[in-house]
């Protein structure tokens, strides 16, 4: 291996690793979120959902760095659930709970889908097929997921205010 692919693949094994800190990160918060939004069905079953996606994203991503001949970090996992954690607990003390974690929601998928996109790229670039496929797997997914939140929110604000403008308890929830 020439030094500019012996660059690229330490960039690629840094992207992996940056990856699966983030689906670290995506767990603790979606089961946070989850926690919180008995009141809303069909978000509480979504994100359920994508709490499985991303347990299996998880080990696809450590799979593709211990295939590299890596392994994941723990610094920079701590650091990801740590930072999610916070989020959890901060988003719990808003009147709008609900509506602020569904757009925070929206705006992570989004970082994930950029980060598969140009993580894909880079497997590309460096000819490695299994770790390119993981990533459109993981890609579609994301993908879907953002979707489904896009479609929802509308809905969901419009129960979130109506329940708000009746006084509900449930609403923030």
């Amino acid at each position: 291996m020439d030094s500019t692919h012996s660059r690229a693949s330490k960039h690629l094994m840094d992207w992996l690793r940056d990856a699966h800190a983030m689906e670290e990160q995506a767990e603790t918060m979606l089961n946070s979120m989850l926690s919180r939004v008995e009141h809303y069905p069909e978000l509480h079953q979504r994100i359920q959902q994508h709490i499985e996606e991303t347990r299996t994203q998880q080990s696809l991503v450590r799979q593709c760095i211990e295939r590299r001949g890596g392994d994941t970090s723990l610094l920079k996992d701590l650091g990801g659930k740590v930072m999610a954690t916070f989020q959890g607990f901060s988003g719990m003390f808003a009147s709008d709970e609900v509506v602020k974690g569904s757009m925070f929601s929206f705006a992570f998928e989004s970082l994930e889908i950029a980060a598969y996109s140009q993580i894909k790229e880079a497997a590309d670039y460096l000819g490695d097929v299994e770790t390119a496929a993981v990533c459109q797997q993981i890609l579609e997914q994301e993908r879907a997921m953002a979707h489904w939140l896009e479609v929802h929110s509308p809905e969901l604000v419009r129960v979130f205010l109506a329940r708000a403008d009746e006084g509900h308890s449930q609403a923030k929830r």
